[in-house]
């Protein structure tokens, strides 16, 4: 199978996983993963975004969704969550099973610029964010079908997506409710606390990790912005609906992004 990663189209094997059931290809009603091209006045060019619709999108002419942006990681493209991770099969199963209220999804280019190895410190979030806020938000709202109030969009992203889902939330909590950050970071008392509405206007703060991402990591040692699941824990103190993930015996890998993808989804917009 072919992949992109590490900045390049490469060859990759999928290893079946043990659980591999939520999102495997099955006989059952499957949704859409259709391209759109945007306009992008910021970049001075047209951008591209995959939106996965659910199964029933086009039956009823009315029903409008929620959305949810999720974001691929460093090396990687707007490819990467239906190729590598199968996103749009983890939703048809998980409708299917009934888990979860059917939704959209939005993925494009988390960058508008190159960043080759070693570069990524000097990445600049802040163009990203004009695009995906200013500019393919209101595309998507404009043709699609969608639930366009704050309550009824999320994002989420996976290692650089989810540190960039951090900083664009964070910076927009009125038009995001619900965060999901995949080996991408951490949500602290100090973020809450820096942040004005936190407490107010986020309905769901996920943080997931591989076990093997954390180890023997009990400390926070080694984690940017300390140990997410004592920062967790804090927050569900604090009276956030803060859940942590951990994905048995996976490392910083799509398995990981998988799981966290399945445990998310079910979580979202709930009311």
């Amino acid at each position: 199978m072919n992949f992109y990663g590490s900045v390049r189209w490469e060859s990759g094997i999928e290893i079946p996983a043990q659980d591999q059931d939520f999102y495997a290809l099955k006989n059952v009603p499957h949704g859409k993963v259709q391209q759109v091209l945007f306009p992008s006045k910021s970049t001075n060019t047209s951008r591209r975004a995959f939106v996965y619709t659910p199964p029933d999108y086009d039956k009823d002419q009315t029903k409008r969704y929620s959305v949810l942006y999720l974001q691929h990681g460093w090396g990687e493209d707007e490819t990467a969550w239906s190729n590598q991770g199968h996103a749009n099969l983890i939703m048809d199963n998980l409708i299917v099973e009934g888990k979860i209220r059917p939704f959209l999804i939005v993925m494009t280019y988390g960058m508008t610029n190159e960043i080759k190895f070693g570069g990524l410190r000097n990445f600049d979030i802040k163009p990203f964010q004009t695009v995906l806020v200013d500019e393919l938000i209101p595309y998507i709202d404009a043709n699609f079908r969608t639930l366009s109030d704050q309550s009824h969009r999320a994002m989420a992203g996976l290692s650089m997506g989810g540190m960039e889902t951090k900083s664009i939330t964070l910076a927009n909590l009125d038009k995001f409710s619900h965060i999901g950050l995949f080996s991408g970071g951490t949500f602290s008392m100090d973020d809450v606390n820096k942040t004005p509405g936190f407490k107010q206007k986020v309905k769901l703060a996920f943080v997931s990790f591989g076990s093997r991402e954390l180890g023997n990591n009990r400390g926070g040692r080694g984690f940017f912005g300390g140990d997410p699941r004592a920062n967790a824990d804090s927050l569900k103190q604090a009276g956030i609906n803060s859940v942590f993930y951990v994905s048995p015996e996976t490392a910083h890998e799509f398995l990981s992004w998988r799981r966290a993808l399945r445990e998310f989804a079910p979580l979202l917009f709930k009311d």
